[in-house]
């Protein structure tokens, strides 16, 4: 005899966590939510954006079911692993639910939050407003997760405690004269506080050395001039230099193995395979996505890859891991008509690469006087793992590899 046994379902929680958005990444901030408490989601569907200093990421929700509770506001700042939301999916078995990962699972929820300490741990945007304005963490009740201070407590509590404080007593100076034409604060967005904390940490992470080198691009602009319209034709996307350049530079950083590192308290570690960082402008940030071993690419296979990455890029369709692990930073600045400028260097990398405008200048060849297309580079490195010589080294083989370039070098 057979018995027809029905397991019990129950509803389930699961928590959608912070992701690691990119290496040395420790935070994010939510700029947005894509859905709101009691919409039902979709498995995979963005639910959530959220931006770090090196990237602008929808987080999809990892299950189907409905956002039951969203645990951090717009705005705010958390670490990697913090509690986001809570969704729900309904009618799951116990022994399915039993096969969850822990991590998935809603901790036990503690019957009061605790207050935060005095010196809490809050984001240093939110420090530097608390002190700018002569505060004490410890006189202000956070809203956030676990008692966190955010933005909007900072605020708050100065709305409140400005608009109780006495009207000053006129003093006998006379007022000082201010522009009829008044301020404009423009409110900073989330991308721009995060890209602002990474450039201060990075010029206070590594002392920054500079040196830039003219170099003649004629047999590099005479074989795009003649090619572009074909290559377009066939393959869709226009032949830009970068991909010549990123060729270049990956032979030129398997000679130079230290330009290819990072600095760490145990030592010097040395990259052997180059993930190239293209750098993107867009129309109010910068992102630098991630050619994942450029070196081993041949020229079509970077070409595509290169040209996919900025497409994503400029539509905000990047992943998290497009933006991971970059070795090197190629910058192409000369896309805008920058002529020489000096890069902060992508942490923890050691050095970033600038390809500056391509300008037509008179310059002595062979005792005479030509015009010639020249461009300039300009490298940022860090002169805890680079000196003078070995910077120079480098930029000696790049120089070469565009000045005696010719097709048959093409690595295909």
């Amino acid at each position: 005899m057979f018995w027809s046994v029905q397991i019990p379902k129950r509803n389930r929680r699961v928590i959608l966590k912070m992701p690691q958005l990119g290496e040395s990444v420790t935070e994010g901030t939510v700029d947005r939510w894509l859905k709101q408490e009691g919409e039902v989601v979709r498995r995979d569907e963005p639910i959530v954006e959220v931006v770090t200093d090196k990237v602008n990421a929808e987080i999809p929700s990892p299950v189907e079911g409905r956002l039951v509770r969203i645990k951090v506001s717009p705005g705010e700042t958390v670490p990697i692993g913090a509690a986001l939301a809570e969704l729900e999916v309904e009618g799951v078995t116990a022994a399915a639910e039993d096969k969850d990962e822990a991590a998935a699972e809603i901790p036990p929820r503690p019957q009061a939050p605790p207050a935060p300490a005095a010196s809490g741990r809050i984001s240093p945007g939110i420090r530097k407003l608390i002190e700018e304005n002569g505060l004490e963490i410890s006189q202000i009740k956070g809203t956030g997760q676990g008692g966190r201070v955010r933005r909007e407590d900072v605020v708050s509590y100065l709305s409140e405690h400005r608009s109780a404080a006495p009207a000053p007593q006129p003093s006998g100076a006379p007022p000082r004269a201010t522009s009829d034409r008044g301020d404009e604060l423009v409110r900073i967005s989330a991308v721009r506080r995060q890209i602002a904390e990474h450039m201060v940490r990075s010029v206070s992470t590594s002392p920054h050395a500079w040196s830039l080198r003219e170099v003649d691009v004629t047999r590099l602009l005479d074989y795009r001039e003649a090619e572009k319209d074909r290559f377009r034709e066939r393959h869709g996307f226009a032949l830009s230099y970068v991909p010549f350049f990123v060729q270049i530079v990956c032979e030129a950083l398997l000679k130079n193995p230290y330009l290819n590192s990072s600095w760490t308290d145990e030592g010097i570690v040395l990259k052997h395979y180059v993930n190239m960082g293209i750098a993107v402008a867009l129309p109010d940030t910068l992102i630098v996505p991630v050619v994942k071993d450029a070196d081993l690419m041949g020229f079509m296979e970077l070409a595509k890859a290169i040209n996919d990455l900025a497409s994503r890029a400029r539509s905000k369709l990047l992943r998290p891991e497009d933006v991971r692990d970059g070795t090197f930073t190629l910058n192409n600045t000369g896309a805008l008509g920058s002529v020489a400028g000096q890069s902060i260097i992508n942490q923890p990398q050691a050095a970033i690469l600038s390809t500056e405008s391509i300008r037509r200048r008179p310059v002595v060849v062979r005792d005479t006087i030509g015009i010639r297309p020249i461009m300039n580079l300009t490298m940022s490195f860090d002169h805890r793992i680079i000196d003078g010589l070995a910077a120079s080294r480098f930029l000696n083989d790049v120089q070469a590899g565009i000045e005696e370039w010719t097709p048959d070098k093409i690595k295909l």
